[in-house]
């Protein structure tokens, strides 16, 4: 199974957020700040390798907290 990130929302997410493609771990490259950002929203697909191949998707929804409050 791969998996990738698509459909992020703010497109900036797309600098910040890493998905594994081998185990679909999500990672942060950057650290986040609540006042530029405050959700990221995009979906992870994971595809077989099968004939024909199989895929699913899921959305997932990073809340930032403003921790300086």
């Amino acid at each position: 199974v791969t998996y990738t990130a698509t459909n992020f929302i703010p497109l900036s997410g797309r600098d910040v957020i890493a998905v594994n493609p081998k185990t679909g771990e999500i990672r942060l490259m950057d650290a986040l700040d609540f006042e530029e950002v405050s959700v990221f929203d995009f979906r992870i697909e994971a595809r077989d390798k099968g004939t024909p191949p199989l895929s699913s998707h899921c959305k997932v929804v990073v809340e930032v907290l403003d921790v300086n409050d």
